[in-house]
């Protein structure tokens, strides 16, 4: 058994889209158990209500707000950057929103589909930080955690249009740190299979065969994801900007996928 964490965070502010289940849900927590207030995004606002719920009955005390709406859309990421300010400021965005609505060969892709994809994984998440840089991490700074895929980093066959888009969260990633520096940090994560309903067609043969290729052989937690989100948000990491840290068990230093 460990300790928890120090609240390294109090005081702070924190946005985590898509944070009513899986890897969103528990890079929320980390956050709330080190000491930050919380707002939460997702669609649906029975279960997102019910993820704050469970948030607050997790680390008594917490700050947790619940923002639902569609993450494509200017108005919901202005209302959700608004209710972090309202907890004394935006200082942590974590752009966790993802979709895969298609998958297969390429040129037998659905464009609207692939639009679609990059809409939500790029566009909004270039969104979300103009909203939060404009509502005050212009002046007081802050740290932005965009989570992206080694599907980004290495082409897949199966997942490519989610992949494309996830190079260029990367890719994008790096010139905001570059724009944006040095009172705004920028950095992305970029999970292998974590074990979540996202994941499920990526583990369809069974878990075992899923992380046989992994030198750590188990797929990941997404809990595995938030630490290394916490990492980067904290003042741990004040001289890390423009990174994209791996979680992947090892599975890209294999040089397989």
């Amino acid at each position: 058994m460990t300790d928890a964490p120090s609240p390294d965070l109090t005081g702070r502010s924190a946005l985590v889209t898509g944070g009513s289940r899986g890897i969103g849900y528990a890079i929320a927590l980390e956050l709330a158990r080190r000491g930050s207030a919380v707002v939460i995004t997702g669609r649906k606002l029975e279960p997102l209500e019910q993820a704050a719920a469970n948030l607050r009955a997790a680390v008594p005390g917490a700050v947790v707000a619940a923002v639902a709406g569609n993450t494509g859309h200017e108005e919901h990421r202005a209302e959700a950057i608004a209710a972090a300010v309202a907890h004394g400021g935006i200082d942590i965005l974590v752009n966790n929103t993802g979709i895969n609505p298609t998958a297969g060969p390429l040129m037998d892709a659905d464009l609207g589909a692939v639009r679609k994809t990059f809409d939500t994984n790029v566009v909004a998440a270039l969104g979300y930080v103009q909203e939060a840089y404009r509502a005050g991490m212009k002046e007081s700074g802050g740290a932005v955690v965009n989570i992206a895929s080694i599907a980004g980093l290495r082409s897949t066959g199966l997942i490519a249009a989610y992949g494309a888009s996830k190079a260029a969260l990367i890719h994008l990633t790096q010139e905001l740190a570059w724009q944006l520096g040095p009172s705004i940090r920028v950095n992305a994560v970029a999970p292998g299979i974590v074990k979540t309903k996202f994941a499920e067609l990526l583990v369809a043969a069974g878990e075992d065969a899923a992380a046989a290729p992994y030198p750590m052989k188990r797929l990941g937690t997404p809990e595995d994801i938030a630490n290394a989100v916490a990492f980067l948000v904290s003042d741990a990491a004040a001289w890390i900007t423009g990174e994209t840290l791996r979680v992947d068990g090892g599975l890209l230093a294999t040089g397989g996928m």
